[in-house]
């Protein structure tokens, strides 16, 4: 039965199947990987508006109702408009208003915003490494966004409808929790050890011309009268003593 013959390969070959993985394993419980630097994250929300027209006695509108569904549009423009460069190039400017005295790029905080969103509820991020600097820059966003300081939101002044951001949940600063490769990392290194493994094994099993038993001899075409056993060790070994 060929589920046989792959136990009983593998039960020879059972130092390359588990040795590998132990060799990784200990490899990386003595070298383990640079820990990264810590994080911290802010996080902010809003609730986003638009101002209404003023009402006409003579007239019925529906402009309320087509306020709230705007300000839900509006609230998918924002996810992206805070990631945007305008939005990054705003934010440094105010930083470096409120006293900050690192200069950093607007790249930088570029990519470390993020943003989601929930109906008109705009929920707005920021990672940085250092805790004091990403309060000036946090604080920094919720102004810029909080006052329309870019010219996306001027533009809906000129149209007379404004957008308004208010600031629901000022920014709070938590540290980052380890990043998901982080944690895969030694499992994954030995999950490819131990697949790594079992194909060495399999490889060497079909380098080896030695004679594990009668089924080698026949399988070359050599008659077999004979085979002197020995004690099994697995309960389903054919081989056992009587």
């Amino acid at each position: 039965m060929e589920i046989r013959k792959y136990i009983a390969i593998l039960w020879r070959r059972g130092w390359l199947v588990a040795g590998l993985p132990a060799l990784v394993l200990v490899f990386s419980l003595l070298r383990p990987a640079p820990q990264p630097a810590p994080g911290y994250v802010a996080n902010m929300r809003f609730s986003v508006g638009v101002t209404p027209q003023a009402p006409s006695p003579s007239v019925y509108t529906y402009d309320r109702y087509y306020s709230w569904l705007t300000a839900e549009y509006l609230a998918d423009d924002l996810t992206q408009v805070v990631r945007s460069r305008e939005v990054a190039d705003a934010v440094a400017a105010e930083a470096a208003r409120a006293g900050l005295k690192v200069d950093i790029s607007p790249e930088a905080i570029q990519g470390s915003a993020g943003a989601g969103k929930l109906h008109r509820i705009l929920t707005v991020s920021l990672s940085w490494g250092d805790r004091d600097q990403l309060q000036v820059l946090a604080d920094a966003l919720a102004t810029v966004l909080s006052q329309g300081k870019t010219a996306y939101f001027d533009q809906f002044r000129k149209a007379g409808t404004p957008v308004e951001l208010h600031l629901i949940d000022p920014p709070s600063i938590g540290q980052a929790g380890v990043s998901l490769r982080s944690r895969m990392e030694m499992p994954l290194r030995l999950i490819l050890a131990l697949v790594a493994g079992l194909a060495l094994a399999f490889f060497v099993e079909y380098l080896d011309d030695s004679v594990h038993g009668p089924d080698d001899l026949e399988a070359q075409g050599l008659p077999v009268f004979g085979a002197i056993p020995r004690t099994g060790i697995l309960p389903w070994s054919d081989r056992k003593l009587r």
